[in-house]
């Protein structure tokens, strides 16, 4: 089996493990984005359109062409906003909706991130846990066999308490 998944690993530069774990939170991020509520879903939509080149380039035409207009320079179009009022209240509406679209989008987004840092937290915990059985258990071997260890080990095998960790670092941060 070993052999496989070096063969595997060789081919695609991953462990089986690894693409596994890929596929899962590719599997998790879709299925997140198809159960998202239709306004969120817009809302993504819609930014990452007003994100685009494309928004961009339809505004520089657009305005563009809106000021050219006003300002006289194409002849035969009939002047509407001389002072560019219009323009003023067609742009300021654009950009409250526009805001409040890059808002929702950054909220969602701060959504993922705290499902994230949580599962971080959770990983990572359970491998502290893990590792800290290791030691006691390599310490153990060392003591059977007769393999001396500094006070490193020693200090390896004590479990750490994730909540005096954090009250810690919050007493550090006032």
């Amino acid at each position: 089996m070993a052999i496989e998944e070096q063969g595997d690993a060789g081919r695609s530069g991953l462990t089986p493990v690894l693409e596994r774990n890929i596929e899962a939170l590719m599997r998790r991020r879709k299925r997140e984005e198809k159960t998202a509520a239709w306004q969120q879903r817009a809302a993504h939509v819609i930014t990452r359109f007003t994100g685009s080149m494309t928004f961009v380039v339809l505004h520089v035409v657009v305005f563009g062409l809106w000021i050219v207009v006003n300002l006289g320079l194409l002849p035969g179009l009939p002047v509407w906003d001389p002072e560019f009022v219009k323009l003023a209240m067609v742009a300021s509406v654009e950009a409250i909706f526009l805001s409040t679209f890059v808002l929702i989008s950054q909220n969602r987004m701060a959504e993922a991130a705290d499902k994230r840092a949580d599962l971080d937290l959770q990983v990572s915990l359970l491998a502290e846990h893990e590792i800290t059985a290791l030691v006691r258990l390599v310490a153990q071997i060392a003591e059977a066999v007769g393999v001396r260890h500094g006070d490193e080990l020693k200090e390896a095998k004590r479990d750490i308490s994730p909540e005096k960790v954090l009250d810690k670092l919050e007493r550090r941060e006032r």
